[in-house]
C-alpha cells in the first residue's frame, strides 16, 4: 500500500512533467490543508482563498523545482502557502501605512505661507551675518565650496592654495559660522 507522502511525491513528479490530471489530484488531496494554513495566518476566508489559489499557481509553475530529498511534497506546498500568506499580510500592512500617511497629510492644516517666507528670510539674514563675522579668506573658501558647489580640490585650485590649506580655511569657516549661528556641535 502506498502512503500519502509517497503518493503526493509521485503526483508532484508527474505534475512536474506537465500532467495536469496528477496536479488536479494533488490539489484535491491537499487543498483543505493549504487553505487551513492560510486562514490561520491571514484570518480572512476571502484572503485565505486567494492565498490558496496563488499557492497552487506557484506550485504548478515550480513543480519541477520540488526536491523530494529535501522534504515531503506537502511540507513544500505548505511552505509556499505560508510564504504567500505572510507576503499578503505585509502587503496589506504597507497599504494601510500608506493610506494612514496619506490621511494624515490630508488632515494637516495649510501652512502659513507668509510665516514660512518670514522664517526663511530670518534664516538667510542669520547666515549672512554669520558669514560677515568670518575672515575674508574663510568666507571666500566657504562661499566657493558650499555656495559655489565646488570640491575642496577645486577651491584649492581657484585660490591657488595647497589642498590642506583650502580644507583648513573651509573647516575654520564652518566652525566660525556655526559659532555665529549659535549652533551646538
Amino acid at each position: 500500500m502506498v502512503t500519502e507522502p509517497e503518493r503526493l511525491r509521485e503526483l508532484m513528479a508527474r505534475a512536474a512533467r506537465g500532467y495536469e490530471d496528477s496536479f488536479a489530484e494533488f490539489y484535491d488531496v491537499t487543498a483543505a490543508r493549504v487553505y487551513g494554513v492560510a486562514l490561520r495566518i491571514v484570518r480572512s476566508p476571502e484572503s485565505a482563498a486567494d492565498v490558496t489559489q496563488d499557492t497552487y499557481v506557484e506550485a504548478w509553475r515550480r513543480a519541477a523545482s520540488y526536491r523530494p530529498q529535501l522534504g515531503s511534497a506537502l511540507s513544500w506546498l505548505l511552505t509556499i502557502a505560508h510564504h504567500r500568506s505572510v507576503d499578503l499580510i505585509r502587503a496589506n500592512k504597507r497599504r494601510a501605512d500608506r493610506e494612514e500617511r496619506y490621511g494624515r497629510g490630508e488632515s494637516l492644516p495649510e501652512l502659513d505661507v507668509v510665516w514660512d517666507g518670514v522664517s526663511h528670510q530670518v534664516d538667510v539674514e542669520r547666515v549672512r551675518t554669520g558669514l560677515r563675522s568670518l575672515t575674508d579668506v574663510q568666507r571666500e573658501a566657504l562661499t566657493l565650496a558650499y555656495f559655489g558647489g565646488n570640491t575642496h580640490r577645486q577651491v584649492a585650485r581657484m585660490l591657488d592654495l595647497p589642498l590642506g590649506t583650502a580644507k583648513t580655511r573651509i573647516r575654520d569657516g564652518l566652525i566660525g559660522l556655526r559659532d555665529a549661528l549659535g549652533v551646538e556641535s
